[in-house]
């Protein structure tokens, strides 16, 4: 059961479910006659240790790996497709697709392709709703570069951090090697995730679709080697 749980859910749970039992106890204790009031008290608390409990599952998933392929970094809703200019790294026009993760979503992150992580950087920032534009350079984030040189390819992951998602974190360093599919990170409550990819990958979703982390293909670049 507590390898269905995440890592960065396990003492959070724990201690809520501390905070629950303890607020039960003592309406029940204390308030012996109100016996309406301590059974929603009770129902209340059932309903919100579920809700915890769903936000930091970690379902087991068969992973999709391809070469050339881009896969889903989070699970949640495409909602940005379009070209743009990516001024941290690159500094030229890229394809950003980004994914919105609502607080009903698994919140492990993955890495969409394998190779090394080339640049990184954590940068504070505002909490703005993860939808809005400008959340992807002035919310707190994270930024990170893999390169794969057996596709000659390089693409940018940012985790934004939104209104309700306070807490990004992150597994991964600069120079790490870092493999399809794999853990890279966490956010905590609500938020997004941006890629920009190279202006010749072939996007394989639809704005308004729903993708799996390590599962949906996103897209597909022509392999040089």
């Amino acid at each position: 059961m507590l390898r269905l749980i995440h890592k960065e859910g396990r003492k959070i749970i724990i201690a809520f479910l501390a905070f629950l039992v303890a607020l039960n106890f003592a309406t029940h204790y204390f308030l012996p006659e109100q016996g309406l009031f301590n059974t929603l008290i009770l129902v209340a608390s059932l309903g919100g240790i579920l809700f915890v409990m769903m936000f930091f599952r970690n379902p087991k998933r068969r992973l999709f790996t391809e070469e050339g392929a881009i896969i889903a970094p989070a699970d949640g809703k495409v909602v940005v497709i379009e070209e743009t200019t990516e001024n941290e790294y690159f500094k030229d026009r890229r394809l950003q697709v980004s994914i919105f993760m609502s607080v009903k979503n698994v919140h492990i992150n993955r890495t969409p392709i394998s190779g090394q992580v080339k640049y990184f950087k954590y940068h504070p920032g505002k909490y703005l709703l993860a939808w809005d534009p400008k959340s992807s350079t002035e919310n707190e984030r994270t930024t990170y570069v893999i390169e794969d040189e057996d596709d000659n390819m390089e693409i940018l992951m940012r985790q934004i951090a939104g209104t309700v998602a306070r807490r990004i974190k992150f597994y991964v360093e600069e120079g790490d090697e870092v493999t399809q599919g794999a853990e890279f990170g966490f956010i905590k409550f609500g938020s997004r995730v941006d890629l920009f990819l190279p202006l010749d990958s072939k996007i394989e979703v639809n704005i308004g679709e729903k993708v799996k982390g390590g599962q949906t293909v996103i897209a597909r670049v022509a392999r040089t080697k």
